[in-house]
């Protein structure tokens, strides 16, 4: 029997499945060449999913602490025993009137999961919900709202003439609901491409023009490009005079970047700048495919406002082949879902209302509660709930994060295996994976359709959805007219405005939205002038700046007595395309293909460091130490450093909780201001270092 699915948990979903079951177990998986995401290509971590759902070392059975937090004694107990454990301790604090030393997590969302969980934590009026939100995805699309008042995303359909990818990799992962073919057959049909990364990336190699920035100088790039832009009268004159507000303003504020200045923060010549200004603006359409990497700093929310100023005074936005504006199906809105209106007054008790976009959208940036559980300051965290994440790997100066860990009071941990950050629970949960129950795709995402995530198999034993968990939860806590009776219920209900129900849903597939080119010429931009908000008001209304000012990424900027720098490299990461952030380095077939956390330098810069490839190197900040395996890249600056992030070891039992530590680059990061002012962003990237020979 071959089901047609989507695949998601592996990776954020998207690419149509063809998963073959035999016996009531799926035997392969493979691409479904029918799909219009994904055209049948499938990555190694699609492929391995039968390797996951069949691990020996899957959590199969809800757990509670029988020693000492991180001693690794468990003692099993019964689902019943588990949701008892649970709503106790959270009913305790809520009588308390203690709701917000409470807090929810969710690792990277996958599907209907985080709604879940942010609908439970409104009813019980609990403010906090850490999610990656301040370094994932949040800063691009809040700065395109308050720019533009939608998300656009490439329109690769068209297609392009062009297509400038900043900070992104495609062809090695995936952009929620962009996945590397779309941009693959924009590329085949003749569409020009810039890339801006510092590494020389699949992308980067094919590339008309590759400009290769210092780290995290994303924001002064893009400030001189639009210097080149505006200066040569390279806009569109007519789209920038009727849809724009602050143009004026943005012509004197480009004043403060003279070319020089911006390629020697940048590190790229002022002749190379220029090019891909014009190449840019004279090839129409145009659009830019964007990703996580711009997020990775304080400069977050104005380098994502930078983009979205160059996509509009192009004429690119919302117009054919640049980026467009995807409304979504009418289906249940997510604030509906999540009970926003039962939780208004929300913003005034979160830990840090003073992060603006951060607090519109309801979330609180993760070192945020990582301080106030150590600290207790505004007030103690003391009980959370974590749900498919892995702070200890993903949470910036792992140490601090190891010891708030350490410091709660209770703590759950729902997932599919024990984690190190598992490893510090109270109560462990066993969830079931994305082939083991019904589930809906893209929910949330502006993207503008969702995805049928059909069940195939059973799931084993007592594995639960993360969903049905919260659901059981919930009733748990005398919530039950909030819940539904199954989760086909809930699915129902959620696409009950669409006039269908979830079966209808499964044999569609995609349900979309009306999509359109410029919507803008009937009511104007969602913004409270109407118009592109290149000056924003909102901004200078909250006290932030209006337009985007590039502030430099000073940290750790010690010395050996003023003579040497101590830290004399630059480090930043890459996600390794066989995993997802830190999952999966216990799948054998994708353990083969990427065995080592990996660190690149130049062959000049190990030479000096007397490095060979293949050896371990120690990289350090004022942070800490860890130890990664050496390659070399003659295309890489010799100042920089590109460590590998996610890195544990499943193997190593004699390693404390797995190796959390040897391989970490958390344990490199800093979680201490500056911060991103409006959203919280910390410096992930930039950071300086030391490598030398173990």
């Amino acid at each position: 029997m071959i089901v047609k699915t989507f695949c998601a948990r592996m990776d954020h979903g998207g690419c149509g499945l063809l998963v073959h079951v035999e016996d009531g177990q799926i035997v392969r998986v493979e691409g479904d060449p029918e799909s219009p995401l994904n055209q049948g290509t499938i990555c190694a971590k699609g492929i391995a999913q039968v390797e996951r759902l069949n691990h020996p070392d899957r959590l199969r059975r809800p757990m509670k602490r029988a020693g000492s937090k991180g001693e690794g004694k468990w003692e099993r107990i019964s689902w019943e025993e588990a949701l008892a454990t649970i709503a106790e301790k959270i009913k305790e604090k809520i009588q308390q009137g203690e709701e917000r030393c409470i807090a929810f997590a969710q690792g990277t969302p996958k599907g209907l999961e985080l709604y879940m969980m942010i609908r439970l934590a409104n009813i019980l009026r609990i403010p906090n919900m850490v999610t990656p939100g301040s370094i994932c995805h949040m800063p691009r699309e809040t700065a395109a709202m308050i720019t533009c008042g939608f998300f656009p995303v490439p329109d690769y359909a068209y297609p392009p003439a062009l297509v400038l990818v900043w900070g992104s990799n495609l062809f090695q992962t995936n952009e929620e609901g962009i996945i590397w073919s779309q941009l693959r057959q924009a590329l085949e049909r003749g569409a020009k491409l810039i890339t801006i990364d510092p590494r020389k990336t699949q992308l980067a190699a094919r590339a008309h023009l590759w400009l290769q920035p210092k780290p995290g100088t994303d924001l002064a790039l893009a400030l001189g490009m639009l210097k080149v832009i505006v200066e040569e009268e390279l806009y569109d004159k007519e789209f920038v005079q009727k849809w724009t507000v602050g143009f004026e303003e943005l012509k004197r504020h480009l004043r403060e970047y003279p070319w020089k200045r911006v390629s020697e923060i940048t590190w790229i010549p002022e002749e190379k700048i220029a090019g891909a200004a014009r190449l840019y603006a004279r090839t129409r359409p145009a659009c830019i495919q964007w990703g996580n990497a711009l997020e990775h700093n304080i400069n977050s929310v104005q380098s994502a406002r930078a983009l979205m100023i160059l996509k509009a005074v192009t004429g690119d936005l919302d117009s054919p082949g640049g980026n467009v504006n995807r409304s979504g199906p009418p289906i249940m809105r997510p604030g509906d879902f999540v009970l926003s209106k039962n939780f208004a007054d929300k913003r005034e008790k979160l830990l840090s209302p003073e992060f603006r976009l951060a607090a519109l959208l309801g979330f609180t940036p993760s070192q945020a509660i990582v301080k106030a559980i150590l600290s207790g300051k505004p007030y103690p965290i003391q009980v959370m709930y974590i749900q498919g994440g892995n702070p200890l790997l993903s949470y910036a100066n792992a140490q601090e994060t190891f010891q708030a860990l350490k410091k709660l009071e209770f703590l759950v941990v729902a997932d599919i295996f024990l984690t190190p950050t598992a490893q510090l629970a109270d109560v462990v949960l066993p969830a079931a994976t994305n082939f083991e129950f019904d589930d809906v795709g893209h929910y949330g995402l502006p993207h503008g359709f969702i995805l049928a995530r059909s069940k195939v198999v059973d799931p084993p034993e007592e594995c639960w959805p993360d969903s049905l968990i919260l659901n059981e939860l919930g009733k748990k806590l005398g919530q039950e007219k909030f819940f539904w009776p199954n989760l086909r219920a809930c699915l129902d209900e959620l696409l009950k405005p669409a006039g269908m129900t979830y079966e209808d849903f499964q044999k569609a597939g995609i349900l979309k939205g009306n999509w359109r080119y410029r919507s803008y010429e009937g009511w104007g931009f969602n913004t409270a002038s109407r118009k592109v908000e290149i000056y924003s008001s909102r901004l200078e209304e909250w006290g932030y700046d209006p337009l985007p000012v590039y502030r430099e990424l000073a940290q750790f900027l010690e010395s050996d007595s003023g003579r040497t720098p101590r830290f004399p490299l630059i480090f930043t990461s890459a996600k390794d395309p066989n995993y997802f952030h830190s999952a999966y380095r216990n799948i054998p077939s994708l353990r083969k293909l990427s065995p080592d956390p990996v660190v690149l330098l130049h062959p000049d810069t190990a030479e000096k460091l007397n490095l060979q490839e293949g050896n371990w190197a120690s990289i350090e900040t004022p942070r800490g130490v860890i130890r990664q395996k050496v390659a070399l890249s003659a295309d890489l600056d010799p100042r920089v450093v590109v460590a590998a992030y996610g890195w544990w070891f499943p193997e190593r039992r004699d390693l404390e909780l797995l190796g959390w530590k040897e391989s970490n680059i958390n344990i490199l990061t800093d979680n201490n201001p500056p911060y991103e002012p409006a959203i919280g962003s910390t410096n992930l990237r930039a950071v300086p270092c030391r490598v030398f020979k173990e």
